[in-house]
């Protein structure tokens, strides 16, 4: 690749550079954590941030409050968008990370900064606040934010496992309203018509739907609201579910068999029920072979080791981003430990020495990943190829 590795070595220059600015920001959001939808603070810092690497910054960026863009735009030579999480967990803080992987993007686009005149691109780093809720990025992608840019990348912090093609289960949140009608439940219990019933049998049922799903497929939810008083027959009661599968196709087939269970439950309790999305749905995380490769080498010209990945892992809104465009999500640990994500000791990490290192590292990585993409349009086409390719796979 021309000129490739004299430009690396400027990069990695500036990386260096920024980095103890970089770590110092990822250290204050663990001790100052906001939670999804409440990053004022910590987006403005990351904003400050940017500024002093030199990028314009727009903030609050595409309607959403707490999301921010910078970008340094040199041409039409590829477009590349390093994304930053940063949004905190109720009560246990930073627990998945965000602090360490958000300044690891920042610190990768601080060091493309000063190459970026010559490779003529157009480089962003977006601000995708609420991964952990409503995941600004599926606002993102919907509005088709990301429907031109050649590559959409981040890394997530993890435990001690290292794997670059991260896989992801779509995920529908939804949320089912029982209606019933309220009567003394001692005077005249028979008058009334028992919404918590339904919620409870609901539970039943979904349990019994487990048996004829996928091993993959995953159904977990609460009821959160059932009753005021226990001498009143419950008019109404709710219940939540995550709808969990490896695919899109797949998800939308269960949803439909629990929402036709939700149907025969309120028929059978003599209720009424209704359902809606209280979150945003996610997407699963597309593959794209170009673009893992790629990355794949990277981490071997680096010396960072990696292994396969484990298997789907949760929900993330980088699925909505691969649907729109070729996107990236590796993890990297962060610590020898193998902590899982969301709980205090992986939120007590993120500030030692070891998340330090992996913060400059995921950086190289990142900004290695992305002056490949910059200088190649070969792979530019060729991940474009590939996520053609993919997108038009049906899966049943």
């Amino acid at each position: 690749m021309q000129n490739y590795e004299k430009l690396l070595e400027r990069v990695n220059k500036d990386i260096d550079r920024h980095a103890a600015e970089a770590i110092a920001l990822s250290d204050d959001l663990a001790k100052n954590p906001e939670i999804s939808e409440q990053e004022f603070e910590t987006s403005r810092k990351h904003a400050e941030f940017l500024r002093h690497a030199g990028f314009a910054v727009e903030v609050p960026f595409y309607g959403i409050p707490t999301a921010y863009c910078g970008r340094i735009n040199k041409g039409a030579n590829g477009r590349v968008v390093l994304m930053a999480e940063y949004d905190a967990l109720p009560e246990i803080g930073h627990a998945c990370g965000h602090n360490v992987h958000g300044a690891m993007s920042l610190l990768a686009g601080a060091g493309l900064s000063g190459v970026m005149g010559e490779l003529g691109g157009d480089l962003w780093v977006a601000g995708t606040p609420a991964e952990e809720t409503n995941g600004a990025k599926i606002t993102m992608a919907k509005g088709g934010l990301f429907d031109e840019v050649d590559l959409a990348l981040m890394i997530h912090s993890g435990g001690k496992d290292t794997y670059v093609r991260y896989r992801a289960l779509a995920m529908d949140a939804l949320e089912f309203r029982f209606k019933g009608r309220a009567a003394h439940a001692a005077g005249a219990p028979w008058e009334g018509r028992n919404a918590l019933n339904g919620a409870t049998l609901f539970f039943h049922a979904i349990d019994m739907l487990r048996q004829h799903v996928r091993p993959e497929v995953r159904m977990h939810g609460i009821i959160s609201q059932g009753g005021a008083a226990p001498n009143i027959v419950p008019e109404s009661a709710v219940a939540r579910f995550y709808f969990r599968a490896p695919w899109r196709s797949l998800l939308d087939r269960l949803v439909g068999k629990a929402q036709n269970a939700a149907k025969g439950v309120a028929m059978a309790t003599e209720t009424e029920v209704d359902w809606m999305n209280f979150e945003l749905s996610f997407d699963d995380v597309q593959p794209n072979e170009a673009a893992e490769s790629m990355m794949e080498d990277v981490f071997r010209e680096l010396a960072v080791p990696f292994g396969p990945c484990p298997g789907a892992q949760g929900s993330s809104d980088v699925g909505n981003v691969s649907k729109r465009c070729p996107a990236l999500q590796p993890t990297l640990s962060i610590t020898e430990h193998p902590y899982a994500w969301h709980t205090r000791d992986f939120a007590a990490v993120t500030t030692q020495p070891e998340a330090h290192e992996a913060l400059v590292r995921g950086a190289r990585l990142l900004a290695a990943a992305s002056l490949r993409t910059f200088i190649s349009p070969s792979l530019r086409e060729k991940m474009w190829e590939d996520f053609r390719t993919e997108k038009n796979r049906i899966v049943f």
